[in-house]
């Protein structure tokens, strides 16, 4: 059982820890991350679009990517060039891709529900890697998409601590007017993290429909997108810190799986990522401050 638990809990961590990276992206840049949930939306469904119609995963993971990218430029749009607050700009992507989702399943499939099943990308239980030792137990049940994940941590922690153009970045996040003056074009650099948020998030959708599922259902998010701004605050806005975030709320998910056979009430294992939620925003949310120009613009 605890290595079944041990591979729920890895499974489950990944589109929490692409998110969460996503958008620290976003944060970094002075962009507050409120509309990853709405961008995993639309990563989850145009994913299974991208499968459905090319009968490839990997087309859908670049249809979900690309879906993400746009719901973020949205947001990018409305609070970059139109400066409208970041927190009203983040809800309305997520209330559009919430909306738009069960529109297009009617218009497509005649279903507000459910899509029909499409290829996804398979696990590694009949390869090399599931013949380790011990170790093999667990990496049965994962796909490309867990290494893909463990290499865009690293990247991103990389690149925002160890190159120049990670400095800038964060520069424009704390003082965009400073940044602005020693010649950072600061518009660039919210957009770029505005993108690579989007891309992000929308990988994470990508991996619930076609990583954990075959199909895409509506509410398959569960909220995922606003846990994932818990866990960038409790992460400290660090890409490596985010692997332990998503590793903390994905084990409560996975642990309500494993037991839910139980004589535990199902309706309160359910709540217990969200219980958790609520304990971790109360014990860390006044020790994690996101950065100084969280919603400044060049010319403030």
């Amino acid at each position: 059982m605890i290595t079944l638990l041990i591979a729920a809990t890895l499974r489950m961590a990944i589109p929490y820890i692409l998110a969460t990276t996503g958008g620290t992206y976003s944060v970094r840049v002075g962009i507050t991350d409120l509309g990853c949930e709405g961008m995993m939306i639309g990563g989850a469904f145009f994913g299974v679009i991208g499968s459905y119609y090319s009968g490839s995963p990997w087309v859908g993971l670049l249809c979900g990517m690309l879906a993400g990218v746009c719901f973020a430029l949205m947001n990018g749009v409305l609070h970059i060039t139109f400066k409208v607050n970041p927190a009203i700009s983040g809800v309305c992507v997520n209330l559009l891709s919430t909306a738009l989702a069960p529109l297009l399943l009617k218009l497509i499939w005649d279903n507000e529900s459910m899509s029909p099943l499409v290829n996804n990308f398979s696990n590694f239980g009949n390869t090399w890697l599931a013949r380790i030792p011990v170790l093999g137990e667990v990496l049965k049940t994962q796909n490309i998409l867990f290494f893909i994940t463990l290499g865009v941590v690293l990247v991103a922690w990389v690149f925002m601590f160890k190159t120049k153009f990670g400095l800038r970045m964060r520069m424009v996040g704390e003082n965009p007017v400073a940044a602005s003056t020693v010649g950072l074009n600061t518009v660039a650099y919210k957009y770029f993290g505005e993108v690579v948020c989007g891309a992000l998030a929308g990988l994470a959708g990508v991996y619930l429909s076609l990583g954990q599922l075959n199909m895409f259902t509506e509410g398959m998010t569960a909220g995922r997108g606003y846990i994932c701004m818990v866990i960038n605050v409790i992460s400290g806005y660090n890409p490596l810190r985010t692997i332990l975030g998503g590793i903390f709320f994905a084990f409560f998910e996975a642990l309500r799986t494993v037991v839910q056979s139980t004589a535990i009430n199902a309706n309160f294992l359910m709540m217990i990522p969200y219980i958790m939620t609520l304990i971790v925003i109360i014990l860390s949310a006044r020790r994690s401050l996101p950065p100084a120009g969280m919603g400044k613009h060049y010319d403030d």
